[in-house]
Formats: C-alpha cells, structure tokens, sequence
C-alpha cells in the first residue's frame, strides 16, 4: 500500500520468521527491478495468521521472496508450486528440516511441483514412491531459479537487476573474494 518504503510483520511468528521475511524483504529489495521508485512510495504488511501453533523455523523465506517479487512486478505465481527453503540475504537457499512432512501437506493440497533446497536433495528418499511419481520435486541453489519456476518467466535476464558492472583491475591486484556481485545468468 502507499507509503514510504517501511515493511511490518504481524501474526503468530517468532524471530526466525520474521528474520526470514526481512531477509526476502531485503534479496527482493535489491535484486528484483521493481519499477522506479517503488520501494520509497510503498510500503508492505506481511501478516501470517495465528494459527493452532507459532510459526517459527529457516523455511519461508524463498516463498515469502516469490510472494513480494509477485507483488511488486504483478506476475502472479503458480498456483501448482509448492516451495521450502530458506532464503541468505545475496540469495543462497538453505536447507531445511522435515522435507518428508512438508511434501506429504503440499501433496494433499493439490501441489504439482515444489521446490526444495538442493541441499535437501538427499532427503527426497523419505517421501513415499507413490507421492514421489505424482510430484516434480526441483532442486534449487539460488532464489533466482525459484523466481524463474514460480513465476514462469521466460525472459528472466531481463527480470532481474543486472550486476553493477566492476571496474578494470590494475594488473597484479588482488580482488577480494566474494565481491563480485551475483548474475542471474
């Protein structure tokens, strides 16, 4: 809704929950192209509803990306995809804990396909066969291949920010590592 570019969290979650939204809030925030100024004339509510118990582990937080990346560019998102996973703030996906339960409710809610960290590719051996030959389970490294599966883009360079461009080094220096900035290539 309009604002000034603020983001409150409601509902019946604990402190990994609302780390995991401000993280996605973040990874969207800088890697998403949002229109011009649309994070200094919007702000957003994120509201989990209470529900028979709290809401607190590292497994929103690509889903809760894919939700504000829908929003702000209006691509809506699969309505057959399922996603755990947590998301890092230069958008790595973590692995999670319970993959076998959180597949089984995804199966019984219709879902197709669900995205895991590939991390959590091991644990997919727990899932009974019979639910494993009725659902795509996908790997997924960066939250860039959850935005490109959730949101079906077909042209996803031009979606995403590209890289700030770095500038020549002088032969001889030393870049430290990890200060390229990340391609959605």
């Amino acid at each position: 809704f309009a604002g000034d570019g603020k983001m409150q969290i409601t509902g019946q979650l604990g402190d990994v929950m609302k780390e995991s939204a401000a993280a996605a809030f973040s990874w969207t925030k800088g890697n998403v192209d949002a229109p011009p100024d649309w994070f200094k004339t919007h702000d957003i509510h994120v509201h989990v509803p209470a529900g028979a118990i709290a809401k607190d582990g590292p497994s929103a937080g690509i889903a809760m990306a894919t939700a504000l990346t829908s929003l702000i560019t209006g691509r809506v998102a699969r309505a057959d995809t399922a996603m755990t996973g947590e998301v890092t703030l230069v958008g790595e996906v973590l692995p999670i804990g319970g993959l076998k339960e959180k597949a089984l409710a995804a199966h019984r809610a219709g879902t197709k396909i669900i995205l895991i960290p590939k991390d959590n590719a091991k644990d997919v051996r727990e899932i009974p066969m019979k639910i494993r030959r009725e659902l795509k389970i996908i790997p997924v490294e960066h939250v860039d291949e959850v935005i490109r599966q959730a949101l079906q883009l077909t042209d996803p360079e031009s979606f995403f920010r590209k890289p700030v461009e770095e500038p020549a080094t002088t032969p001889g220096a030393i870049q430290a590592p990890g200060n390229a900035p990340h391609s959605a290539a």
